[in-house]
């Protein structure tokens, strides 16, 4: 692997985590760096264990709502749909008054 020698500017909080990392692992500096780097970015674009079970909660909660039906109900309701847009909506076209 090829290393490249750069500059970064870091607050003291995070000077002080790497060097306190880097004397409980015993590891250079620059490999605790590289290892976080490396962790974080396999955890982009995942969930963290917050958002996972708020996503899941909301799963629990819709599911239920879900209506029941068979597939010749869905075809019809998607048949009717169809029908409707090249219509111009639901209504057959006519504009509602409020």
């Amino acid at each position: 692997m090829a290393l490249a020698k750069v500059t970064f500017t870091l607050d003291q909080a995070t000077v002080g985590r790497i060097e306190e990392a880097s004397t409980r692992l015993a590891m250079p500096k620059s490999q605790v760096v590289r290892e976080a780097v490396l962790e974080f970015s396999e955890r982009i674009g995942k969930l963290g264990e917050s958002e996972r079970l708020r996503m899941l909660r909301t799963f629990d909660e819709v599911v239920p709502r879900i209506p029941a039906r068979n597939a010749r109900q869905v075809d019809a309701e998607l048949l009717e749909l169809r029908r409707a847009r090249r219509a111009g909506g639901r209504g057959g076209g006519r504009i509602r008054q409020p």
